[in-house]
């Protein structure tokens, strides 16, 4: 799904886009070109893996993938919008194995942490694409409203999973809603794939996550009343 907050594209590309022809008539759509598009994001992610995403060109993913730049326009304006595609997939999936991880959630935080975090992708070379699209999104405003609908998409999938689970009451004013909550869990994953990055330890990565997720999570261990230290009285003479 391309969000709303792309350029508007010019009336070529919408022609193109509805498939048809310059003339206006339909054009004709072959069994082939699902699997031209996505040839088109398996090259693209690995030129972007391999580049940088600001250093990535549509002839580098059309040599990659083996077609020519007319199968790349035929699918996608831009790379903003293969991107966009790429960073559906993964996020939908990514909804998708958290959702399945908390559907029988247990009673213990600790390990319904580890179950969802076990669930979770760990690719570094996904997060090294993203990560260079989000500095590109920085500097220009269109782009980074679109990866934010994207966001936005994945915080409330996150969110719909979380809230039956999740007891938010003891939790500060700004993580007790649901998109509080989400928002939380997603900054605390988003700052510890720099780490994954630098060190390149997946297990590490998953175990310290874990622990992260779970002192944010496991509130009650944190809002217990303390219990008084027990002075010793003085012997009686």
């Amino acid at each position: 799904m391309v969000p709303e907050h792309t350029p508007k594209r010019s009336p070529s590309q919408q022609a193109r886009r509805a498939k048809l022809r310059a003339d206006g008539t339909p054009a004709r759509v072959t069994r082939r070109r699902p699997e031209t598009r996505g040839r088109l994001l398996d090259a693209a992610f690995g030129v972007f893996a391999t580049r940088g995403f600001g250093r990535a060109s549509i002839e580098e993913v059309c040599e990659a993938a083996g077609y020519t730049r007319g199968a790349f326009y035929s699918n996608f304006d831009s790379l903003d919008e293969l991107f966009f595609a790429l960073y559906t997939e993964r996020s939908e999936l990514l909804a998708h194995r958290v959702a399945t991880g908390l559907a029988h959630p247990p009673a213990d935080i600790p390990e319904l942490v580890a179950q969802a975090v076990q669930a979770l992708m760990v690719d570094r070379d996904w997060i090294l694409v993203s990560t260079d699209f989000r500095l590109y999104a920085a500097r220009n405003p269109e782009v980074a409203a679109a990866l934010r609908a994207h966001r936005n998409q994945l915080r409330d999938a996150l969110a719909a999973s979380l809230t039956p689970t999740i007891d938010r009451s003891g939790l500060p004013t700004s993580m007790r809603t649901p998109d509080g909550l989400a928002r939380a869990v997603m900054a605390i994953h988003d700052g510890a794939t720099t780490e994954l990055l630098l060190d390149n330890d997946p297990a590490q990565f998953k175990s310290w996550l874990a622990d992260l997720l779970t002192a944010l999570l496991d509130h009650p261990s944190h809002t217990r009343t303390p219990t008084p230290a027990k002075h010793p009285t003085p012997n009686s003479q």
